[in-house]
């Protein structure tokens, strides 16, 4: 089993949507509302408080508490809506706010001053926070960054139904750009989810005051009105939660693995695609004090969940259930139909052709998430270099691809799919095969010759080829959500994908336009043999679409190189890996 090291954690922000986080923010506004401190352009922003007092919980086995205070950001009149995006890699990362006039989009944006942003997890120290004790003393001073993209839910009955914006922040190194908003009539929780980091407080009662930084109130107009919430920490333990829950959840624990990760693993590891959970009687009821739920936007591996809800002993503890959710249709911008994601029922009829339609456009991110491991399946004396890798779609049509089994077969017959502008399905062509794969952490269909790994050497001659070539498709991260018709709502994406069951006869699978599919060095054939590998400098190839197969926009832009240096030892090999332009991500 490769075990995960030497990584900086990037976790997933808030996500999803509660009636129960909903209700208590509407409750708020009643007695919260903020007006803004003068008249500015834009939305009408107000930092609001869904309660005056919380109840936290610090587990004996893991103290701290996550502050997650149940303050939200409501906009009204226009949304707030920002652009962050990056031209390269060599390029920081810069913020615009789109500016709304008669209920439509002005086509010259605002820009958002320096500093606003340092990456795509939100707008940087947006909330202060400070946490005093019973005698008044200060305990805690802090600043945490702000995810638009927390949606909680509506703050009124006649604000729009569902939110257009993104369910979270992307959490890639490598993004591209993303859309963040706070929809018209809706809350955006303002707790850093698991981008920041637990609090220790011993139990007792506490009063905390939650306000905006003074450059965002200048910036948006937001009185400064901080919100007060009176605290109480208690302390348990997981034995004394183990013995509420009783056998039944305990015998969870011998259930198959489902979906695109492996077993839970401690939350140090990178974030990567998760399972799909049955929670036990007593994390059911567990009071969900955010109204997060994990986020899609990561990769296939262990998935670390928002806090603070669960502690990570009892998830560790939970089995993973197999979850087959068949796809129903997406959105894009929250307005353009995609076309529908339910596979057909047989073979399609009729002459193959590749029409002259929109393409997806596959594009390869440089690897990351570098470590040098003992090997896959912990073989003596063999040396492994691991690494997670992404590739997406720019657009700016879906890839779509269907398998089809003859009965009896061991593989089945792959067809990638065309749409016109309407999304009428007007072509097909066959397109390689599908194939099973039972190893842990995978357990569904692969799309073979998708992508191939391969370690080259200084001069770029191929030294180590990995062997997996073949991907279960799901859009588990957001890389670029600026592009034309990217879906900022793909549904088969963390624990939703349709890559089908051992016996299943057709299978379809698809990449969205503006998402990416990552495999997190984590899983199986993420790696490279490197025990008769020599030391010095080598570059990990990400390279999508290897044998042309899939029809595109181009094929010029499927490559992505990642510089590294090996050394050490047998046994004791190192990985050194420079900055890739201004990404400094190993």
């Amino acid at each position: 089993m490769i075990r995960t090291r030497n990584i900086r954690p990037r976790r997933p922000l808030l996500a999803g949507t509660t009636a129960v986080a909903a209700m208590a923010v509407t409750a708020g506004l009643v007695a919260a509302t903020a007006e803004p401190a003068k008249a500015a352009a834009g939305p009408k922003l107000s930092l609001i408080a869904a309660t005056t007092s919380i109840t936290l919980t610090s587990w004996k086995e893991e103290p701290g508490v996550y502050l997650d205070l149940g303050t939200y950001l409501t906009a009204e009149g226009t949304p707030l809506e920002l652009k962050v995006t990056r031209k390269s890699y060599k390029d920081p990362v810069t913020i615009t706010q789109t500016v709304y006039e008669g209920g439509k989009a002005k086509a010259k944006a605002k820009v958002l001053p320096k500093g606003t942003v340092k990456d795509f997890s939100g707008l940087r120290d947006f909330a202060k926070i400070t946490v005093t004790d019973k005698a008044g003393k200060k305990v805690l001073s802090r600043s945490e960054d702000f995810c638009p993209n927390n949606a909680s839910g509506r703050v009124r009955p006649d604000a729009p139904a569902t939110s257009k914006y993104p369910e979270s922040c992307p959490t890639n190194p490598f993004t591209l750009g993303s859309v963040w908003g706070v929809e018209k009539g809706w809350a955006a929780n303002t707790y850093a989810g698991s981008y920041t980091e637990p609090v220790m407080l011993a139990a007792g009662t506490y009063t905390a005051k939650v306000g905006v930084a003074k450059k965002y109130r200048d910036l948006f107009g937001i009185a400064n009105k901080p919100a007060t919430i009176k605290v109480t920490v208690q302390e348990r333990s997981y034995e004394d939660e183990q013995s509420a829950t009783g056998p039944a959840s305990r015998s969870s624990a011998s259930g198959e693995h489902a979906g695109h990760g492996a077993a839970h693993q401690a939350p140090t590891a990178h974030t990567g695609h998760g399972l799909g959970h049955a929670p036990t009687p007593a994390q059911a009821a567990a009071p969900v004090t955010s109204g997060a739920g994990p986020s899609y936007n990561v990769g296939h591996g262990p998935l670390k969940a928002a806090p603070p809800a669960l502690p990570w002993a009892l998830k560790k503890q939970q089995a993973a259930r197999s979850m087959r959710v068949g796809d129903t249709g997406g959105q894009t911008d929250g307005s353009r139909k995609a076309p529908a994601l339910q596979p057909l029922s047989k073979r399609p009829a009729g002459k193959p052709s590749v029409p002259d339609v929109p393409k997806p456009d596959l594009r390869s991110l440089p690897a990351y998430g570098i470590v040098v491991s003992d090997g896959e399946k912990d073989i003596p004396g063999k040396d492994y270099l691991a690494f997670s890798a992404n590739v997406w779609n720019a657009g700016p049509a879906q890839l779509v691809v269907d398998g089809f089994r003859s009965p009896g077969k061991a593989k089945m017959d792959a067809y990638q799919y065309f749409y016109d502008a309407k999304g009428k399905q007007v072509g097909y062509t066959p397109t390689g095969t599908m194939e099973w794969d039972p190893r842990p952490g995978h357990m569904h269909w692969h799309f073979t010759d998708f992508a191939s790994y391969r370690l080259l050497k200084a001069n770029k001659k191929e030294a180590v080829r990995s062997g997996k070539e073949a991907f279960c498709l799901a859009n588990t991260d957001a890389i670029d959500y600026t592009v034309k018709n990217a879906n900022w709502h793909p549904f088969n994406t963390d624990l939703s994908t349709a890559c089908g069951a051992e016996n299943s006869i057709s299978v379809r699978e698809v990449l969205d336009v503006g998402s990416g599919d990552t495999y997190s060095q984590d899983l199986p054939g993420q790696s490279f043999d490197i025990t008769d590998v020599p030391n010095g400098t080598y570059y990990i190839q990400v390279l999508a679409n290897p044998e042309k197969r899939l029809k595109e926009t181009s094929v010029d832009n499927n490559s992505a190189l990642r510089k590294i240096v090996l050394g050490g030892k047998p046994g004791k090999r190192t990985v050194t890996v420079p900055a890739h332009d201004l990404v400094n991500e190993n």
